[in-house]
């Protein structure tokens, strides 16, 4: 059985930087064993087996993004909000490109009703809120800006922007300015 603990938690951070060291995809336990200098069975009494492993990573990496997302919005609204939001996340992402492939994991039900990303969605929600939209319009545009967000940051990551002009930030400043015009201006129910 798995121990819970600063040993377990050492481990799994571990894992979350191993993942951003050879990705996340990569991560198993004899890989996180080989890196720690132990023996892959040692790993077993903190972790159950690999997707124990990743999901224990894929929570880690959604609580830290969340206190970093909640940290930027802080006494913001608006443009300013939206743009510090989504910022927040670009740069997580490209200081933890492993942690930030695990915050895309599907979790099972246990999981996710433990992890922070019922927060993530109520800060964006609160800052919908200060666009005027309806509960239904704010369930869809909580998905578009996830869309776009870790869309844009996958392409960006994957060096789909690298080669062109105007550069990547460019577009990043823009495409923010046109999602809060489009926030502001959210189309009536049809």
């Amino acid at each position: 059985m798995a121990k819970a603990g600063p040993a377990a938690e050492r481990v799994v951070r571990a894992g979350a930087e191993l993942a951003d060291e050879i990705g996340f995809e990569q991560v198993t336990p004899s890989a996180l064993a080989r890196q720690l200098g132990v023996r892959t069975a040692s790993l077993y009494s903190h972790v159950k087996n690999a997707h124990d492993l990743k999901t224990k990573i894929a929570l880690l990496a959604l609580e830290e993004l969340a206190d970093v997302a909640a940290a930027a919005i802080a006494g913001r609204a608006g443009k300013d909000a939206l743009s510090a939001f989504a910022d927040a996340y670009r740069d997580y992402a490209r200081r933890h490109p492993g942690r930030f492939a695990a915050a895309q994991f599907r979790l099972d039900a246990d999981a996710a009703a433990t992890s922070t990303g019922v927060r993530h969605s109520r800060m964006m929600r609160a800052i919908l809120r200060g666009y005027n939209l309806t509960e239904v319009q704010q369930t869809h545009a909580v998905r578009l800006l996830g869309s776009v967000f870790s869309g844009y940051v996958g392409l960006e990551a994957a060096g789909g922007f690298s080669h062109s002009v105007p550069s990547s930030q460019e577009s990043w400043t823009e495409i923010l300015g046109a999602l809060d015009a489009l926030l502001r201006n959210w189309p009536a129910p049809s």
